[in-house]
């Protein structure tokens, strides 16, 4: 995974744009109106996203029509599996310890007073 990816995807209105496209297909105009951001800056940034990976371009009688490239956003994914991993060994280990938690303050609820 390129390590500008997350520098890519850190700029918000990006974002946007992928959150808009993540639904369906859309001209610039589309985004331009979805993002309410200038149709020079949304081009601007659909560039730097099909530069690196994120969208796709095909072009519709004088349309450009974008859509995401999911193969960057798999690559990503890829690498923060182990994270994900950790994370989940971690938040395990925690509800087990609620559950513990929890349990033993039912029962001292249920002990009789001077036991």
């Amino acid at each position: 995974m390129p390590a500008d990816a997350f520098a890519v995807l850190a700029e918000p209105t990006r974002r946007r744009i992928l959150d808009v496209l993540r639904t369906d297909e859309a001209s610039v105009n589309e985004l331009v109106a979805a993002v309410a951001v200038s149709q020079p800056a949304v081009s601007k940034h659909l560039k730097v996203l099909r530069e690196a990976g994120f969208v796709t371009v095909r072009t519709v009688r004088q349309q450009r029509i974008y859509a995401i490239d999911t193969r960057e956003l798999r690559r990503i994914d890829a690498w923060l599996e182990p994270y994900r991993r950790l994370w989940t060994r971690h938040l395990d280990a925690l509800e087990r310890h609620l559950d513990r938690a929890g349990a033993k303050q039912r029962s001292d609820a249920t002990e009789p007073p001077g036991v």
